[in-house]
């Protein structure tokens, strides 16, 4: 068993890099179009820690998530472009918030229903996956650390986010060709449609130079100094017991500090890869909590998936209700829902699917995602601890 702590960061970064580098060969993209990179960067460590190649109890994981979590969503969100997302428009917001609010209710309820059979300790693991279905990855990471959710709550969670959004991705996937008779029986305004068109015209992907590697380094020097800027203000912030400790202010202050500075020239670090990095910084921090967890602990886990369907099922009656109100066409129902509960990497390819040349709905509200997602876990998840009576 490797216990030093050089050793093992040598064992998780290997892990990273190779995962990276396999999913994104030509040859090999496929096999990971269901189980994703991030879900093999999580389980691999874990692998490893309970076969006894690492020390799963080693200081250095904590160390790792503490230092270089908030640098992570530092960089994440710097890049983020909130005067394009506001110009999508009323309509589209609205669903998105629509679709957030669908999960913030169907997950303390579901728990309420489901807290009996898989215990109350789950709390903060529906917490943490409702970060996820209202942001993405790194929004998930930051509450289960924000919320101390134990590592064998947070395993089986990482498995209901990997096959409940890709099956659910499926279905709106399959009912792209019943736009035209949704739209008829809701009355939906197809108007909506060609004001998005011309308000995404003038969008334009930056394009990301390549980043020398002292640069690289400036990047990420300037990312820790955020993190760890939240980390000494957040020492002055009120704590309340079981609810909102010092590191959870943490996350909240580096969050709100990387929006802050995305409304600054900082925004354009973007275009020498500081989105990439932090994304490399984030998948380092899952290697870290995946050999901290035990495969052992997954015995609830074909309940918590039927949970989380249940979630996405009041997910998609509030989507609905709202789309009748506003006579929103199903394209908004559909790119609002995968915005949410898939994220970046698949929103834009639905909102493909649904309308070709309108990707750039479906990145900027998964965008809009990855900023609330955070706060609206946090709150979730208390809101779960006020049900289990912790």
């Amino acid at each position: 068993m490797i216990h030093n702590s050089f050793d093992i960061v040598v064992v998780l970064l290997f892990i990273e890099i190779t995962v990276l580098s396999i999913s994104a060969h030509k040859n090999f993209k496929k096999y990971f179009q269901f189980l994703p990179p991030v879900f093999w960067i999580y389980f691999l460590p874990m692998l490893a820690s309970t076969a006894g190649l690492i020390d799963s109890k080693s200081s250095v994981y904590q160390t790792i998530t503490t230092n270089l979590l908030p640098a992570s969503l530092f960089l994440l969100l710097i890049a983020v472009d909130i005067r394009a997302i506001m110009r999508l428009g009323k309509p589209a917001l609205i669903m998105f918030f629509a679709g957030s609010l669908g999960i913030m209710i169907g997950t303390p309820l579901v728990f309420f229903l489901f807290k009996h059979w898989i215990g109350i300790q789950f709390w903060a693991g529906f917490g943490a996956l409702s970060a996820s279905w209202t942001g993405g990855s790194a929004n998930m990471i930051a509450v289960k650390e924000a919320l101390g959710t134990p590592d064998e709550v947070f395993l089986p969670m990482v498995i209901v986010d990997t096959i409940v959004p890709y099956v659910w991705m499926g279905i709106l996937v399959a009912l792209v060709n019943f736009q035209v008779l949704y739209d008829q029986w809701n009355r939906s305004d197809r108007r909506i449609l060609d004001e998005l068109s011309q308000r995404i015209s003038n969008l334009s992907a930056n394009k990301v130079v390549k980043t020398p590697l002292p640069l690289t380094v400036f990047i990420f020097l300037i990312a820790y100094g955020g993190g760890k800027l939240s980390q000494y203000f957040a020492n002055f912030m009120p704590v309340v017991k079981d609810a909102i400790s010092t590191y959870a202010w943490t996350i909240i202050i580096v969050s709100v500090l990387g929006i802050l500075l995305s409304l600054t020239p900082t925004r354009k670090l973007d275009r020498f890869g500081s989105t990439r990095i932090g994304y490399l910084i984030l998948y380092f921090v899952l290697t870290s909590i995946g050999a901290k967890a035990n495969i052992a602990h997954i015995g609830s886990t074909l309940v918590l998936i039927i949970a989380g369907f249940l979630i996405v099922f009041v997910h998609a009656i509030v989507l609905l209700f709202t789309s009748r109100f506003i006579r929103a066409p199903l394209f908004l129902v559909a790119v609002a829902s995968q915005a949410n509960i898939g994220g970046v990497a698949s929103a834009p390819i639905v909102a493909e699917i649904y309308q070709p040349g309108f990707a750039s709905v479906g990145l900027l509200l998964a965008i809009l995602g990855n900023i609330i997602g955070t706060y609206f876990g946090i709150l979730v998840g208390q809101l779960c601890r006020w049900i289990a009576g912790s």
